[in-house]
This record gives C-alpha cells, structure tokens and sequence, in this order.
C-alpha cells in the first residue's frame, strides 16, 4: 500500500491510499479519485517527501513469546536431526523400502518434492515434515 497526499484544482489537499502507483493512475483516469470536500475529479499528486524514521535503537523485530516458539522449535529440529539417518535425496526410495520392510526400521529424514510427498501418503508411508524457520530459508 502507498499513501498518496493529492490536491485537487480548487487547491484542496487530501491525502488517499492505493496498492500501489498504478493503481492510482488507474483510479484517477477512471474519474473514481475525488476531492472529499468539493467533489472535483480534476486531482494531481502533490510534491511529496520521502518518510524517514530515525530509530536511537534498533527495534525489535519479534516480541518474547515469538521468540521463546522460534527457539522452541530450532531445539525440535535440533532433536530431529540428532534421533534420524539423513537419507538425503533418496528419501522417498529409503522410506518406501522401509515402509515394504526391505530395509531395517529406522527414523530417517530428507528431502521430496511435493509430488514425491503426495504419493508417499497415497501410499500409506507414514511421514512428516520438518517446519523450516523464515531465517533457515534466507
């Protein structure tokens, strides 16, 4: 969303939020952006400066409960990976073997796509993914 200020031909300034700059090229063209206190169409963005918010610290990007659940589940992960064989790219093969009971019982993780997935559990292999935290994907 972008907040535009806009004054119209009787020098009336109002401002109007828009998705975004097309949108209110679009708007404007249409006739559907009007001054709200003399109903005129005839309207122009006004010079506008960028906002620029001065911070003496850093803001807090999450608030304590965030960050005790995001901790909580980097400690699962961690669990994970020390309790399973990482079968890598080979998983859907591994864990169908072990399902058929061609390869000993074991926990093991990897990756599938989401095809691969799909037909696991078509298949009756029991599975589940392991959730992937925002700052593990950058």
């Amino acid at each position: 969303m972008i907040k535009f200020t806009l004054v119209c031909d009787q020098d009336h300034e109002f401002e109007s939020w828009f998705p975004d700059g097309a949108a209110y090229e679009e708007q404007a063209r249409r006739g559907f952006v009007t001054c709200p206190q003399c109903n005129s169409h005839r309207i122009a963005k006004a010079p506008m400066a960028p906002a620029i918010v001065a911070r003496e610290k850093p803001a807090a990007l999450v608030d304590d409960k965030a960050r005790a659940m995001r901790e909580a589940m980097r400690a699962l992960r961690r669990e994970i990976e020390a309790r399973t064989d990482d079968v890598g790219e080979a998983f859907p093969q591994v864990a169908r073997a072990i399902h058929a009971g061609d390869e000993p019982d074991r926990a093991i993780r990897g990756q599938a796509n989401l095809a691969e997935v799909k037909a696991l559990v078509e298949e009756g292999v029991r599975i589940a993914p392991i959730p992937t935290l925002p700052d593990e994907a950058n």
